[in-house]
């Protein structure tokens, strides 16, 4: 397995956790790190991913599951699904994620999924 799958492995494993310590996600990426949630805009620099992934840490996950995964160089794809609690309702997030890995670390990533399926799953939806 490559360094750059086991970081992204290890990131992915975090949420395993009913909910994931922001700090603990933040330190996996470098200090001038994107996210981007594709239909949402970028989380820029290390302070602002570290306050999206607080969101995420917010809700009850169930784990995300890795269906499959590509890795090419320092740039891992995966196809997984995220999977939470929101007010006693299941959210099951089909998602495509790309991860760049610098110097042991995740620079950029990006998540694909659909919106309007993840808002019809969400209380009130």
């Amino acid at each position: 397995m490559s360094d750059a799958a086991s970081i992204v492995n290890a990131f992915m494993a975090e949420f395993d956790a009913e909910h994931p310590d922001a700090d603990k996600l933040a330190s996996y990426f470098t200090d001038d790190a994107v996210y981007h949630n594709m239909p949402m805009a970028p989380a820029e620099g290390i302070e602002a991913v570290k306050a999206a992934l607080t969101g995420v840490s917010q809700m009850t996950s169930k784990g995300w599951e890795v269906v499959h995964q590509a890795v090419n160089g320092n740039v891992v794809l995966n196809e997984r699904i995220d999977r939470f609690e929101m007010g006693g309702n299941a959210v099951d997030v089909l998602v495509c994620g790309v991860f760049e890995i610098r110097d042991g670390k995740i620079a950029r990533w990006r998540d694909y999924f659909d919106m309007a399926s993840f808002q019809k799953q969400m209380p009130g939806g």
